[in-house]
C-alpha cells in the first residue's frame, strides 16, 4: 500500500481507505491511551507508596489495584487501536474492541451488517441488567462478602480507609449490614484479647455529625458496639451500607442509566469507526488483488 493517496486525490491511485476515518480513529484511541497511562501511573504510585506487609494483605479490596487493572486493560485495547489504524491492520482493529465476541462474529460473518451487532450489544446489556435483578440475592451475597473483607482490612490500607469513610459519611451508614459488622475488624472487636483503644468502637465516619461542628470528635464511636440499636442510634448511623446503596440505586436509576449511556457512546463510536476502517481495508485489498491479476494477465 505504499505511495497510496487518499480517495479522490487527483493524479493518484484510487484508495478505498479514507484518511479522515483512519486518523480520526487514531486520535480517538490516542486520547484514551493517554488516559490509560495516567490511570496506571496513579495506581502504581499508590501501590509503591504503601508498606509492603500491609499492601499484600488486602489486594482484593485495594482501590489502587482496581485502578491499575482497568488502566492496563484500557491501555492494551487502545494501543491495538492506535497501531491498527496507522498500519491498517485488520487483526489489531478487531482486537481493539473490548467486545471480543462481537469481533469474532464480525470475522466469521463479514457479510452481516454491523448495525445488527450494535443492537445485539444493547440487548446483551439489557439481559445483563435483567439477570442482575433475577440473581440479586447472589449479587448481594457477593457484595456483602466484599464489604466484610474491606471492613477487616480497614486499618491496613489508607486508600481503603478513606474510601470506606467517604461511603459511610455520604450514605449515612455504618458497616455492611449493620454497625456490628465492625466486630470483624481486629482493632474494633470486643474480644478480651483486644488491647486496642478502639475496642468495641466504630469509625468516626459512622457518627451523626452536625454540619455546625467546627471540630470533629474522632472518638465519637467509642464503645458503641456494647450498646443496643436504639441507644447507638442516638450517636451513630446503625443501618448497613448495603441497604443504603440499594435504596440509592433504586432512586437514581435514570442517573445511572445516563452515566451508562455516556460510557457506552465512546465505546460504540470506537467500534463503528473500527468496523468502517476494516471494511475499507478489505475493499482496498480486493482492489489491489484485482489490479494485480489484470496486470499479470491482461486477458483475464
Amino acid at each position: 500500500m505504499a505511495n497510496r493517496r487518499s480517495r479522490g486525490a487527483p493524479n493518484g491511485d484510487f484508495s478505498y481507505v479514507s484518511r479522515v476515518v483512519k486518523y480520526t480513529l487514531f486520535l480517538f484511541n490516542m486520547i484514551f491511551w493517554v488516559i490509560a497511562l495516567v490511570m496506571v501511573a496513579i495506581g502504581v504510585y499508590a501501590r509503591v507508596s504503601k508498606h509492603a506487609e500491609t499492601a499484600m494483605a488486602c489486594l482484593a479490596v485495594d482501590p489502587a489495584m482496581l485502578l491499575m487493572a482497568v488502566g492496563v486493560l484500557m491501555f492494551l485495547i487502545t494501543f491495538c487501536g492506535c497501531v491498527g489504524s496507522l498500519r491498517e491492520n485488520i487483526c489489531l482493529l478487531q482486537i481493539r474492541s473490548p467486545l471480543i465476541g462481537v469481533n469474532l462474529l464480525l470475522f466469521l460473518l463479514p457479510s452481516v451488517q454491523f448495525c445488527v451487532f450494535l443492537i445485539l450489544i444493547f440487548l446483551l446489556q439489557l439481559a445483563a441488567g435483567i439477570l442482575g435483578f433475577i440473581f440479586s440475592d447472589k449479587a448481594r451475597a457477593k457484595v456483602t462478602e466484599l464489604i466484610t473483607d474491606a471492613v477487616i482490612h480497614y486499618r491496613d490500607d489508607l486508600d481503603l480507609q478513606n474510601l470506606i469513610d467517604y461511603g459511610q459519611r455520604e450514605f449515612g451508614c455504618c458497616g455492611g449490614t449493620a454497625f456490628t459488622d465492625w466486630q470483624h475488624n481486629m482493632y474494633f472487636n470486643c474480644t478480651p484479647e483486644n488491647l486496642s483503644r478502639e475496642r468495641c468502637s466504630v469509625p468516626y465516619s459512622c457518627c451523626l455529625i452536625s454540619k455546625d461542628e467546627a471540630v470533629i470528635n474522632t472518638m465519637c464511636g467509642s464503645g458503641l458496639q456494647l450498646q443496643n440499636f436504639l441507644e447507638a442510634a442516638e450517636v451513630i448511623h446503625t443501618n448497613g451500607c448495603i441497604d443504603k446503596l440499594v435504596d440509592w440505586i433504586h432512586s437514581n436509576l435514570f442517573l445511572l442509566g445516563g452515566v451508562a449511556l455516556g460510557l457506552a457512546v465512546p465505546q460504540l463510536v470506537g467500534i463503528m469507526l473500527s468496523q468502517i476502517l476494516i471494511n475499507q481495508i478489505r475493499e482496498q485489498i480486493d482492489l489491489q488483488n484485482y489490479n494485480h491479476r489484470h496486470q499479470s494477465d491482461p486477458w483475464r
